[in-house]
């Protein structure tokens, strides 16, 4: 038995998490501040799947909440820390910035700061694939250079990248970064699109398609992205020898135990066919409306995982009609419609 500290136990992939861990016989201990950006109904909802298990313990914490947290760790001592707690959203971030950095940047430094103090054998920490900004080069690589983020959530993003890879440096704290693609299934969050397209078509009302549809997303089942997680955990990173500072390599580190994993499906899918998964799952036609691009998103996301497969074994399986299809029973069981 592990014992494993997981942050955002009420949220969409941290829940999945939780329950795969405790599943395969682990010790959890949960942490969740369970704020309002989203009906707080679904997250005490997916907290009540955790609640009966014998090996989980749950803490309604803030990360940003220094003392509390470093309480949590001094009580429980974990081995294995996965981060994913966070504020969510590229278009929230345009509204509510100080959000992102109060969690975000305040708050992932708590867990730095626990780490630091309490050994852990690995933090492994949500990135994402908005890091990669204004890139074109397809697919997306962790070898390249991610510096232009187009929303603060992105920024913040790369900036827990970076903090991680300073603390590794300094403190041999080892830390993998996952930069998450476009997640998507059952207990999903109700700001992403398939959730919201849902709920829209169910109502006969017609749903928003920015850049007049033409978007590519590397659609990844939850299931898929879990899995990922949890072998990730196991492979500990360690300095890279071959690794030059003449030609750096933005991926690995000479000096820190730190690494960075693309985890998407590496398929990417366009978001009409997304769409016309989701009507057929749903037995109806949606209405279209059409608009142009929003600010800080991005036309297309394609994922290179080669890496993590090299590194895990991992290869996500499950096909955007299998996924979408699993959505919809959950949504329509959850919601009674």
């Amino acid at each position: 038995m592990t014992r494993y500290l997981v942050t955002g136990v009420a949220g969409f992939i941290g829940n999945h998490v939780a329950l795969r861990l405790l599943g395969d016989g682990h010790e959890v201990v949960g942490v969740d501040r369970v704020d309002a950006y989203y009906d707080p109904a679904l997250k005490e909802a997916r907290l009540a799947r955790l609640a009966d298990q014998p090996n989980f313990t749950f803490s309604r914490t803030a990360l940003e909440d220094r003392t509390a947290l470093m309480g949590l760790f001094e009580t429980h001592r974990p081995q294995i820390v996965i981060n994913l707690a966070a504020q969510a959203g590229v278009r929230h971030s345009l509204d509510a910035p100080f959000d992102y950095v109060t969690s975000n940047l305040t708050g992932f430094l708590s867990v730095l700061e626990a780490c630091r103090h309490h050994a852990v054998d690995h933090l492994v920490y949500a990135s994402s694939s908005s890091v990669y900004g204004l890139n074109t080069a397809m697919p997306f690589s962790e070898h390249h250079v991610a510096d232009h983020p187009i929303s603060l959530y992105a920024a913040t993003k790369r900036a827990n990248e970076l903090m991680a890879h300073a603390y590794g440096d300094l403190f041999a704290i080892p830390a993998t970064g996952l930069r998450f693609f476009t997640v998507y299934g059952p207990w999903g969050r109700p700001d992403m699109a398939l959730f919201k397209f849902a709920k829209a078509m169910l109502a006969g009302e017609p749903i928003d398609i920015y850049n007049h549809g033409k978007m590519q997303r590397d659609f990844t089942f939850v299931d898929d992205i879990v899995e990922g997680i949890v072998r990730v955990a196991d492979v500990v990173p360690k300095p890279d020898p071959d690794w030059n500072g003449d030609a750096p390599d933005p991926a690995t580190s000479g000096r820190a135990p730190h690494r960075v994993f693309n985890i998407g499906n590496s398929r990417p899918v366009e978001l009409m066919d997304y769409i016309e998964a989701l009507e057929a799952a749903l037995g109806t036609t949606a209405k279209k409306n059409f608009l142009p691009m929003q600010p800080g998103d991005v036309a297309a996301t394609y994922a290179d995982t080669s890496d993590l497969a090299a590194a895990t074994g991992f290869a996500p399986r499950t096909p955007v009609t299998e996924g979408v299809a699993a959505f919809v029973a959950w949504y329509r069981d959850y919601y009674n419609v």
